[in-house]
């Protein structure tokens, strides 16, 4: 039940979010909102409140928001009294606000809510050596338990995550490390080694050989919302890397993963606690605004790319090369979701991954 509940409630919170920065920004410019919908068809429950059809539908992997005049090609059947509250009728900019504000909303819960976790007491891991393994680089240097290592080639660090960051990114290459030790100040020059440990792009890493010393701080308001942006870039550079790799080859398309995995990771973050499940949520939707901005028609981003278009060539986009160019776009989606459905299942045949509570 926790991969059910954590799945149904992951997705249904991301979906919304998205959903409604498209919904409220439409109403804000004026567009009339026909349909707004979590889910995709066929209805379970469905509402009208004003002259928008609120849906819950059965196939919980998405959701859409249906706008008066969003299709070009039935612009003449709009009733001449709502011609200026078709989505059409808005200038270049509004409509791309619009498209914009959903990826911006799922962009947005990520950085609230790794904000809000670190105001409730998520704990920050200092840069403070606990143990230093023997016959390791950094027992060679000289490094020793309580040293705090306050940064590196002059760069200032204090979270220990910044300090392993930045030493696995120089496996093979000499660093110098700024260290507190007591009341003095030294300079400590290190090489950390590659191992055969890998990062999660597959590259091997740089260690030194120290564990932290477990010492961490509690942040304040301000201290947590600077850390909340700090993190959701951080967040945004992982998934960027991610995908960049991939068209580059570097990771296999094996990698990616579905809905399934997403259900494994939603109970297994749930069981674990609720503020393990509000980073997966995080991290999830910083996947999703940034995978939606790819200029693939269909998805926010391909209508983007079509804005930007118009912009240059001064004019719509014709409907006809917008009705080839989605269709090949859902081609594309369609086998990416084929190959994440195959992917999750292998994963469950070779690793025994159960779905049961």
């Amino acid at each position: 039940m926790y991969y059910f509940f954590g799945f149904i409630i992951l997705l249904g919170v991301l979906i919304f979010v998205h959903e409604f920065g498209h919904f409220i920004i439409a109403k804000l410019a004026g567009v009339k909102v026909l349909k707004f919908s979590l889910g995709f068809p066929p209805s379970l429950i469905k509402r009208k409140w004003g002259e928008t059809e609120y849906m819950l539908s059965w196939i919980p992997l998405g959701g859409y928001v249906k706008l008066l005049g969003e299709d070009p090609e039935q612009e003449e059947e709009i009733a001449p009294e709502e011609k200026n509250r078709a989505f059409t009728s808005k200038s270049l900019f509004a409509r791309s606000a619009i498209i914009l504000a959903g990826p911006l909303s799922n962009y947005l819960l990520a950085f609230v809510l790794i904000s809000i976790g670190y105001m409730a007491g998520w704990p920050v891991l200092l840069s403070e050596v606990g143990k230093v393994i023997e016959g390791t680089p950094a027992m060679e240097a000289g490094l020793k338990t309580g040293d705090k290592v306050t940064a590196i080639n002059g760069e200032k660090v204090w979270r220990w995550d910044d300090m392993r960051s930045i030493i696995e990114q120089n496996g093979g290459k000499q660093v110098t490390l700024t260290v507190e030790r007591g009341d003095r100040e030294l300079e400590i020059p290190v090489t950390p080694s590659l191992g055969e440990q890998k990062d999660l792009f597959g590259e091997p890493t740089g260690k030194i050989g120290v564990s932290p010393s477990g010492a961490s701080a509690k942040l304040g308001v301000l201290e947590s919302i600077s850390e909340g942006a700090y993190f959701t870039w951080y967040l945004t550079k992982l998934v960027g890397i991610t995908l960049v790799k991939l068209v580059k080859g570097e990771i296999s398309a094996k990698a990616l993963s579905g809905p399934i995995t997403i259900a494994q990771a939603s109970g297994e973050s749930l069981k674990a606690g609720f503020f393990n499940f509000v980073f997966l949520l995080s991290y999830i939707s910083v996947n999703l605004a940034i995978i939606n901005l790819l200029p693939i028609p269909i998805l926010d981003g391909g209508h983007l790319f079509f804005f930007i278009i118009e912009a240059v060539i001064r004019r719509p986009v014709t409907g006809k090369v917008r009705e080839y160019a989605t269709q090949v776009g859902l081609v594309f989606i369609v086998f990416l979701m084929v190959l994440v459905f195959y992917n999750d299942i292998s994963r469950i045949i070779t690793k025994g991954w159960t779905l049961a509570p």
